[in-house]
């Protein structure tokens, strides 16, 4: 009886689970898009992903790599929302 019960929550739940949402789909960018969208050098990227500082790059294949643009654009709305950089050499 017990173990009914258990099968028919387990069956039914994921079905009227109001919560539950669609997987979203992942759109990915190549590195003349990302670079069409941040004009940085390459190096200057791969430093920032190092650091944490900017969205890490997805290995497709061993000479393939792309971003996830919603990553990009998380990034790009950060930046805006900090305020103008900092001039080079006054004091901070």
């Amino acid at each position: 009886m017990a173990l009914e019960g258990i099968v028919k929550h387990l069956t039914t739940s994921k079905e009227s689970d109001p919560v539950e949402t669609k997987p979203k789909s992942k759109t990915l960018i190549n590195r003349k898009k990302l670079h069409a969208m941040i004009p940085l050098a390459e190096r200057t990227i791969y430093n920032m992903e190092q650091r944490g500082d900017f969205p890490r790059r997805i290995a497709l294949t061993s000479r393939n790599v792309a971003w996830d643009l919603a990553e990009v654009e998380e990034w790009i709305d950060a930046c805006k929302a900090s305020g103008p950089a900092p001039r080079p050499g006054i004091g901070a």
